[in-house]
């Protein structure tokens, strides 16, 4: 019996809405693009059955929370100060943090600007924020130009794909997610020539109920992209150069609390970034790194796709800590 609350409060100067369950030491979950708190669907009760304070935003510009239209207004720091203003309207000095995709490097961001209000992380997928040794729209327009490339696609027509995607709200979220999952082939969307429309370069998903999605957990985020638009979520990614520019001046070292990772064994992604080497990155990136876990199938959508391994990892981390801590 699930039974989520409702929220919304005026935080860091936008109107913000969050979902929330249970009583306890608190657990934030943070989501990504094209995502909303109903991302975290399976391990919000979880959590808080297991005596846990589970609050999953929806992060700025997507969902139900109010969507800036200027670019600076989703750089790094003002993502920071919207996550400690929640923190602050919860009436909590600390929580542990996780995150799908962007929602992780906001966890990210989180601990490395204010480590005394992160309890612990959750690495999921990503084991650290992005790494680029130049502007990364330049980096990604220049991969652009053999393939098609979606980071460039972003930078070079965001009003294209913004236009594109509002008026097709049902058919990107669900190419997105499909191509996204085990069951997914991101190398043919690579394949399309550059300048394609990303719509168009990704493959057409299979009918739904698929095993992890249904019809009507779809129309969750239809119904909520076709309300507040794609514009804020583009923005996440066309404030890359922004946040690299800012990041770089604040020359963060590595994060300083507790971490725990979890990874899926055969998400391209994940592959392609660490290959054999992903312990190496988390010690180069986190001082206390506690464990390290992966679960066995599922793709980039694993807290989907493999709900429950992923509450159980979830569950288990939290548990560590705990004993930890004590």
């Amino acid at each position: 019996m699930r039974n989520w609350t409702h929220h919304y409060a005026r935080i860091n100067g936008i109107q913000m809405h969050y979902v929330e369950e249970g009583q306890g030491p608190l657990v934030l979950l943070l989501h990504g693009f094209p995502h909303t708190w109903f991302s975290w669907r399976h391990q919000i009760t979880a959590l808080a059955e297991a005596g846990y304070r589970v609050v999953a935003p929806d992060l700025r510009g997507m969902g139900q929370t109010e969507a800036p239209q200027e670019l600076a207004a989703y750089r790094a720091d003002v993502i920071t100060a919207d996550l400690v203003g929640l923190l602050d309207h919860l009436g909590e000095q600390q929580a542990v943090v996780s995150g799908i995709d962007y929602g992780m490097f906001a966890a990210y961001d989180l601990a490395a600007e204010h480590p005394e209000r992160v309890r612990a992380l959750i690495g999921l997928q990503y084991a650290g924020l992005p790494h680029y040794d130049a502007l990364p729209s330049q980096i990604e327009i220049e991969r652009g130009k053999e393939a098609f490339n979606h980071m460039a696609y972003y930078h070079v027509d965001p009003q294209g794909a913004r236009t594109d995607y509002d008026a097709h709200p049902r058919e990107i979220i669900a190419k997105i997610f499909h191509v996204l999952s085990t069951d997914g082939d991101f190398a043919a969307v690579h394949a399309n020539p550059p300048g394609t429309p990303y719509r168009q370069a990704l493959p057409q998903p299979p009918s739904l109920p698929w095993s992890w999605l249904g019809e009507w957990e779809l129309e969750a985020y239809v119904s909520d992209f076709a309300r507040s638009g794609f514009g804020g979520g583009i923005n996440w990614y066309r404030v890359a150069d922004l946040n690299w520019e800012y990041r770089n001046a604040r020359a963060a070292g590595k994060s300083t609390v507790p971490y725990y990772f979890l990874g899926s064994e055969t998400d391209l992604q994940l592959a392609e970034q660490y290959g054999e080497g992903i312990h190496a990155q988390l010690d180069a990136q986190h001082e206390d790194v506690r464990q390290v876990a992966t679960v066995p199938g599922g793709g980039y959508l694993i807290a989907m796709e493999r709900a429950a391994e992923v509450t159980e990892y979830f569950l288990a981390f939290l548990h560590d800590m705990d004993r930890v801590s004590v």
